[in-house]
Parts: structure tokens; C-alpha cells; sequence
């Protein structure tokens, strides 16, 4: 004897069965952190994009962009502004085991700036060690500080100038600076190439 189902039936089983993976899938989202609310869209911050296989870019990160942060499965992030990280981003970091490594360079809109090739160098240490991947490398609008850092990037990964360029203005629109792309023209990568091999 075979047993049969009614369609309210079934219809409700259906329901049940969808009812609890909803409740399983809110659950999931829930536990990634206080940042996320049960109905999150992952939102990526200002000027994100991939720039190499676990280096990342963007603008500074608010808290509507913690969930997606926590999507990419960050080890470090590499902050190229002077003043002091926002305590609610520091307190995200620190909750969910994240390195903060500054480089505070100016971002004065001065044409003779003087971009501080030193603090450029080591920062891109920091980007090229796998142990520090996946890496977001950020300054405050994604523009300028974060352009010249991953177009001297760019020039380690053997790039053309033109492609440098037209990336960098890519980000930084109608504000791009001549000073800036001067700088990544000028970048000397002859003491970093050792570090690209496996890297780029």
C-alpha cells in the first residue's frame, strides 16, 4: 500500500522546508559579525576593485561595507593616510583578527607634493608578502594615494606605462595629478623585483 500526500499537504512540508533554510541561511549571516543585519547586501566600499589575486583597492571603508569585507577573507589591510584609523573600523579589525599596517603619506593637492618613495616601497613589502593576503590597500577616496601605490605595482608586474596610466586615471577621473603619475613614471622597482617571482 502505497502511502500518498495530499497537495496541502506537501504544499505544507514545502513551506516548513523553506521556512527552516531561511532560518538557516539568517543564521549563517547573523554569525559573521554584529555588522551585518539579517537582510545585508554585501556593498563594496568606494572605488573597490581586485587588483591582483588577494590584493584588493578601495576608498576608506564604512560599516555598511564590514559584511563584504568579511566576504574577501582579509589577513591585512594597508592604510596610506596620516590620521589615525576610525575607532569603529580599528574595533572591526580587531574582532575579526584583521592586521592594520599604516603608511600615512600626504595627500595634499599641492603640485609640488613630495610623494614619500620610502613609505611607497614599504608598503608594497607588506602587499607582496603572502602572509599578509588577502590585503585591501586603502586611502581615504581610493584616488590618488592608493593609484600611485598599486601603479608602482603595476610597474613590478612589468606593465607599460599607458596601461599604469590609463588604470590610475581610471580611479581618479577628472582629479587625477600629473605629480602623481610623474611619481609612478619615476619609481625605481629594481630593488623590489625579488620580491614579485611568485608574488605578481
Amino acid at each position: 500500500m502505497q502511502l500518498e500526500i495530499s497537495p496541502r499537504q506537501r504544499n505544507q512540508e514545502e513551506e516548513e522546508s523553506d521556512q527552516q533554510r531561511a532560518e538557516e541561511a539568517v543564521a549563517a549571516v547573523v554569525s559573521i559579525g554584529p555588522w551585518v543585519d539579517a537582510a545585508a547586501v554585501l556593498v563594496p566600499p568606494l572605488n573597490f576593485a581586485e587588483v591582483h589575486d588577494g590584493i584588493f583597492r578601495s576608498g576608506l571603508p564604512a560599516a555598511d561595507n564590514f559584511a563584504f569585507l568579511l566576504s574577501l577573507k582579509l589577513r591585512s589591510i594597508v592604510y596610506l593616510c596620516p590620521e589615525p584609523y576610525p575607532e569603529e573600523n580599528t574595533r572591526f579589525l580587531e574582532q575579526n583578527g584583521i592586521k592594520l599596517h599604516q603608511f600615512g603619506i600626504d595627500g595634499s593637492k599641492e603640485l609640488l607634493v613630495n610623494i614619500p618613495e620610502e613609505k611607497i616601497r614599504e608598503a608594497l613589502k607588506v602587499i607582496l608578502d603572502v602572509r599578509n593576503q588577502p590585503v585591501l590597500i586603502h586611502c581615504k577616496r581610493g584616488k590618488h594615494r592608493t593609484g600611485c601605490v598599486v601603479g608602482c605595482l603595476r610597474k613590478l608586474q612589468k606593465w607599460c606605462l599607458t596601461s599604469v596610466f590609463d588604470e590610475y586615471q581610471h580611479f581618479a577621473a577628472a582629479k587625477a595629478r600629473s605629480t602623481d603619475q610623474r611619481f609612478m613614471e619615476l619609481f625605481d622597482t629594481s630593488s623590489l623585483m625579488h620580491l614579485t617571482a611568485s608574488q605578481c
